[in-house]
């Protein structure tokens, strides 16, 4: 009897400590993070930002800024547009802080349970990669707004939007918070900073289903068009894309149109792209639209899904390099090609034509002498998304320049050593269930040339080779698997060469796209230098340009130009150009296996 009472008074006693704990537990606040954007005076180009960050309860804790964007392969150093950069408690109380490093902010909390962050950002390039705002429209790219405090990367968010009294729409593709509007919540920083956000007077286009699941696009100050059968075309895009992956991972998507400018960024839902709609009233600027288009719209495959191992978790502070930016973007370029032929908005000859124009394109630039893919994917933090600039772009290529013609090569080897029993869709098919969906990460680049292996039943090293070394590539051969000719062969072109364009500019005389290894180029003329005469006379664009067609190769010109040195005068022979045309055209008897990659290709039905 007296073990029994020891033991219930010891149970309760236990519990008792139990629940005091509990109820310890219960006092101490969840994380909680949310931000209240509002733009009370936007001719001033800035956005106030309200932060609350509850529950944190550290003695110092660190907040950041992201230095870069994801789809932007640069650093753009947001957080040197922050100003007026303030603290306090919830009663107001100021705590003291400082920048712990140039993205950085370290506060002294003394375990604050509510910290109140404010902050103003600067606003003032219209660009998809970067905040803007004025009284007619306003856009946020996340990652150049938002802090995050360190340690709580995957913890959810909530945005609260308090925009311009005269704009009457806020557009993203972010959750929506029931019953408050403009406000949305995020399940984590990965993809807060993946959802811009564009505000003012939008218009929005009809929408549409593809697989049930809605299709928006709103757009700022669009030109004069047919929305409805750019809406219609559009539909026919998303569609065409989704099939060659088979499966729609979004509860919506949304293209944000921000008006005149230029690029696109991609998202997990959503895509921001530079659109006025002008460009749909002419034939070829309504097919590099849809390119466009089509392109940004894949990406959300293709990079935000399909993805190189570097890719994700994200270096927030120092970007993510990797070696496959040919892939992420190049092969996207691929099959924007592919998609809007499957659509049906392009002929057989027009995707021929603008692969012909690609590999042109690429086999123009000397750069692919230098610098393989995989180095340019990996140095484009360093170079720029197009490669370097001034004379050191003749030594660089960009990762989009090679990746379309390496996804045509690509494809048409797996469809011939597999009979056409595949393809690069099963190869992206692949990587998306299997790295995507059920391992939940990217893919090493070990992982990559692996899985186009087994797809393809053979070994793919001298495709592979075309990534990581400078070996010529035999267009022909990969080419004839689908029964297609190429012309590889060089051709003069008539008349007189000097290798520089040039314009007129305040009454001075400019060399523009001066080619490397050119007369011009050997004789010093660079790019944006100005030409002061020539054959001793002061001349313009019409003027010049003239005399070169009437000279011959062989002819001498004197010309006077500036150097980063100085003045220079250089007696110029006018040389020979030679290019080549790699002009693309079906073989005229095609054999079976070739008839039938051709025709699926294209796909068609055989």
């Amino acid at each position: 009897m007296k073990k029994r009472t020891h033991l219930l008074k010891v149970l309760i006693a236990c519990s008792f400590l139990v629940a005091i704990n509990q109820s310890l537990y219960a006092q101490k606040p969840a994380p909680s993070l949310s931000f209240t954007i509002s733009m009370p005076a936007p001719a001033t180009h800035r956005y106030h930002v309200v932060f609350r960050c509850e529950g944190i309860m550290k003695d110092t804790a660190e907040f950041k800024m992201p230095a870069w964007m994801p789809g932007y392969y640069q650093l753009l150093n947001y957080a040197d547009n922050v100003e007026n950069f303030n603290v306090s408690t919830s009663s107001g109380k100021p705590l003291s802080w400082e920048k712990s490093s140039r993205n950085g902010w370290k506060v002294q909390t003394g375990k604050s349970p509510l910290l109140i962050i404010s902050y103003d950002v600067k606003a003032t390039s219209s660009f998809v990669a970067s905040n803007y705002i004025d009284e007619s429209r306003g856009f946020i790219a996340p990652t150049g707004l938002f802090l995050y405090p360190t340690g709580f990367i995957n913890h959810p968010v909530t945005v609260k939007i308090e925009p311009y009294s005269k704009w009457t729409t806020v557009a993203t593709g972010l959750e929506k918070v029931k019953n408050k509007p403009n406000t949305f919540i995020a399940p984590d920083y990965d993809v807060l900073f993946d959802a811009p956000i564009l505000m003012g007077n939008l218009e929005s286009f009809p929408s549409f289903l593809v697989k049930n699941i809605p299709h928006y696009f709103l757009a700022y100050k669009p030109d004069s068009f047919d929305r409805k059968l750019f809406m219609n075309d559009l539909k026919k895009i998303v569609t065409a894309a989704s099939d060659i992956i088979g499966d729609i991972p979004y509860k919506n998507y949304t293209f944000l149109g921000t008006g005149p400018g230029g690029g696109g960024i991609e998202h997990l839902n959503s895509a921001a792209v530079a659109f006025t709609g002008g460009e749909l009233n002419d034939a070829k600027n309504k097919i590099r639209t849809y390119n466009f288009l089509a392109h940004e719209y894949f990406h959300h495959y293709n990079v935000k899904r399909i993805r190189p191992i570097e890719l994700g978790p994200f270096d927030y502070d120092n970007g993510s390099k990797t070696k496959m930016l040919w892939l992420s973007e190049g092969i996207t370029v691929y099959y924007e090609y592919i998609i809007l032929k499957r659509a049906g908005l392009t002929t057989n000859t027009e995707v021929l034509t603008a692969f012909q124009s690609s590999i042109k394109e690429y086999e123009s630039k000397p750069g692919r002498n230098f610098q393989t893919p995989a180095e340019a994917s990996y140095s484009t933090w360093d170079d720029g998304p197009f490669g370097r600039t001034g004379d050191e772009v003749n030594k660089t290529i960009s990762p989009y320049d090679k990746g379309p013609l390496l996804g045509m090569l690509l494809d048409f080897k797996i469809r011939h050593e597999t009979k056409n029993k595949k393809s690069l869709d099963d190869v992206m098919r692949l990587l998306y269930n299997k790295y995507y969906k059920a391992k939940g990460r990217g893919f090493t680049e070990e992982e990559f040339k692996t899985e186009c292996e087994k797809i393809a039943g053979a070994t793919l090293s001298d495709f592979f080779d075309y990534i990581y070394t400078l070996k010529t590539v035999d267009y022909p051969t990969y080419l004839g698997y689908a029964g297609l000719t190429i012309d590889t062969a060089t051709h003069d072109v008539p008349g007189a060469w000097l290798g520089t364009g040039v314009r007129d500019r305040n009454d001075t005389l400019w060399a523009t796209n001066v080619d490397y290894q050119s007369p011009a180029w050997d004789a010093g003329l660079r790019n944006r230098k100005a030409i002061l005469k020539v054959n001793g006379n002061t001349v313009n664009a019409k003027a010049f340009n003239e005399l070169l067609a009437s000279s011959n190769s062989g002819d001498k010109i004197k010309v006077l130009f500036i150097t980063s040195s100085g003045v220079k005068e250089e007696v110029i022979t006018l040389g020979t150009k030679q290019q080549r045309n790699y002009t693309i055209m079906p073989v005229a008897k095609p054999d079976a296996l070739q008839s039938r990659i051709l025709k699926s290709w294209y796909g068609e039905k055989y």
